[in-house]
């Protein structure tokens, strides 16, 4: 990690310059507070539009399996569960700094899934009800757990986001080219793997949400990785072009510069 390059690289970024090819891989970010105030209109706003409108209270269709009463209350999950917002975090930081090519496989996955996510919301209003009345310990876990329930609707659930921003990450991860070595890609998909644990042994997900965002993610791999995000062969590891200078065609995290 070439600190001092990214710095010199980033030296010269302006806000006239930042859709130039240089630059525009960091446009990708702006749909965090895009999408953060779609959701946020569809959690509080719109069930309230659609009262207004209609004269009746926006139906949510619940969304719940068998297979959800035989998965048990876990505080322990709690931990995976926040983490997931450093699992996300993470990934957008490292991606700006080290490796372009990770954050567009990780941005353009985001950015199709949680679209998608927004229009099923839109037009399936769903929500769930598995959260336990009485959480059975009380603990600084369970504690956290009845914060989130506090802080967080049990509405716009199908599929989980959760889930899905977890895979985004994982899959930019298991396709970067320098995040590589098994202890990295173990520590994505294990990572990955409990945080959506997570969502149905907090009760925060029925095991459909988990489920969902699985077909929703298996639809939408192919048309990130080998459609939006396609490369020719030639564009390999991430170099830092500061060690190739006399080259006239130089490369940076996979990027043509």
């Amino acid at each position: 990690m070439n600190f001092k390059f990214v710095i010199d690289y980033y030296r010269d970024l302006r806000p006239s310059n930042i859709k130039s090819p240089k630059y525009k891989h960091l446009l990708l970010l702006l749909f965090w507070p895009v999408f953060g105030l779609v959701f946020m209109i569809l959690e509080r706003i719109w069930p309230v539009i659609w009262e207004a409108v209609t004269g009746k209270a926006l139906v949510y269709k619940e969304v719940v399996s068998d297979l959800d009463a035989y998965i048990p209350f876990c505080e322990w999950f709690v931990i995976p569960y926040y983490f997931w917002f450093v699992f996300l975090v993470g990934m957008a930081l490292y991606g700006v700094l080290f490796d372009f090519r990770a954050l567009r496989h990780y941005m353009w996955f985001v950015i199709l899934t949680y679209s998608a996510t927004a229009v099923i919301y839109l037009i399936w209003p769903n929500m769930q009800a598995l959260r336990p009345v009485d959480i059975p310990r009380d603990n600084w876990m369970t504690d956290i757990v009845r914060g989130l329930y506090n802080f967080d609707t049990n509405t716009n659930v199908c599929p989980s986001i959760h889930v899905l921003g977890s895979l985004a990450v994982c899959f930019a991860g298991l396709h970067s080219n320098t995040l590589k070595g098994w202890g990295w890609k173990a520590f994505f998909v294990i990572s990955t793997v409990l945080i959506s644990l997570s969502t149905v042994f907090l009760k925060q997900h029925s095991i459909i949400d988990v489920f969902a965002a699985l077909i929703l993610a298996a639809v939408c791999y192919p048309i990130v990785f080998c459609v939006i995000c396609r490369e020719k062969r030639n564009i390999g590891k991430a170099e830092d072009p500061t060690k190739k200078s006399k080259q006239k065609q130089r490369t940076y995290h996979g990027i043509s510069l």
